[in-house]
């Protein structure tokens, strides 16, 4: 799955990023998804003297090689490894936040990140709140890799971002690529607000592109048309973008139905003007994520959507999501949203 993964992403990269050129400025040089992490955070370090990165195994590279060299080039006391304690992980940089450092927190699978649960919900997001905006550990943010890998099983493929969107106070990011990884996560850092930033973690090494290597930023809560269409609206983020354009290829190749592609990048707060406008054209949604259906995000975004657009509808937003399980091993390929589940929904949805 991954090598064909990988060669169609980097077709498509090709093919979209002689638009997305004449928007990059400078130098870029060629990324994979952690090497662009990595030029942001060396780009942060570089030029906030109060940055901050720690988590368990950061100072060697940690484990998908996203620190690699930056103990060496900004020193031990900058970048440095924590226990493996997910709580005190998420504690200490609230503390360091407060303190006035730009604190960046790196849980090792976002699948561990529960522990800290209660530190992210209970003190993160209402730290400011409860202080009457006295206080605020605004400059916390917290990276995570994400998401189904091809054989991480129970405990190293869990897509949590519904979780965290329950949660007023922290933002929660997620790029589909190396060029939005970059400036998504700067945008992250710079935020006055807790953020926590997943990055899809088959796409550390699956997705390349030219990207700058200075300092740049892509605004929050913004979702991105990625290909404009006038039949059916389909939504997700991360891996699973690169799952819908498959699709929309070849909806409109085997049945000539035109889709819209939207990245939502943003999950909270997320971009509904976007989301709804685009309905309102199409008439027709399908959200696609990668986490159990029941309580998923596409359950929020279908619930805002049938209030906003209901009139404009022509068929039932449809849901093509991960099942109700535990994420399996084996049978991994059978509990992704591949791209056969989607094109059967959006067969459904123009035949309705």
């Amino acid at each position: 799955f991954l090598p064909k993964f990988a060669h169609f992403f980097v077709w498509w990269q090709f093919n979209r990023s002689i638009k997305f050129s004449q928007l990059l400025v400078g130098p870029t040089a060629k990324m994979n998804l952690f090497q662009s992490v990595t030029s942001a955070l060396d780009n942060t370090l570089a030029s906030d003297p109060t940055a901050v990165i720690f988590g368990e195994d950061v100072a060697f590279g940690g484990v998908f090689r996203c620190t690699v060299g930056l103990r060496d080039k900004y020193g031990k006391d900058r970048v440095f490894n924590t226990p493996l304690c997910e709580q005190g992980i998420v504690g200490f940089g609230i503390g360091a936040a407060v303190a006035g450092a730009t604190a960046i927190a790196e849980i090792q699978f976002a699948d561990y990140i529960y522990p800290a649960f209660d530190q992210i919900v209970n003190e993160a997001a209402k730290y400011r709140y409860r202080s009457g905006n006295l206080f605020d550990c605004g400059n916390l943010t917290i990276r995570a890799p994400w998401g189904c890998v091809g054989h991480g099983s129970l405990y190293h493929s869990q897509s949590p971002e519904a979780f965290f969107a329950h949660c007023p106070g922290i933002k929660v990011v997620i790029p589909r690529g190396p060029v939005q990884c970059k400036g998504l996560l700067l945008s992250c850092i710079a935020d006055q607000n807790p953020c926590i930033f997943f990055e899809p973690k088959i796409l550390y090494r699956a997705a390349v592109e030219q990207v700058p290597t200075e300092a740049y930023t892509i605004p929050l809560s913004q979702a991105e048309v990625i290909q404009e269409g006038s039949d059916v609206t389909l939504v997700a983020w991360g891996t699973q973008i690169h799952v819908l354009r498959e699709v929309a290829n070849m909806a409109q190749e085997k049945l000539g139905v035109s889709c819209e592609l939207i990245d939502l990048q943003t999950i909270l707060p997320w971009d509904t003007e976007t989301v709804c406008k685009s309905v309102a054209k199409t008439g027709r949604l399908l959200i696609s994520h990668e986490a159990p259906i029941t309580g998923g995000f596409a359950a929020e975004i279908s619930s805002t959507v049938q209030e906003e657009c209901f009139l404009n509808l022509e068929a039932p937003i449809a849901r093509v999501c991960g099942y109700d399980t535990p994420f399996p091993h084996i049978f991994e390929p059978f509990y992704i949203p591949d791209k056969w589940k989607c094109f059967d929904a959006v067969k459904k949805l123009i035949s309705y």
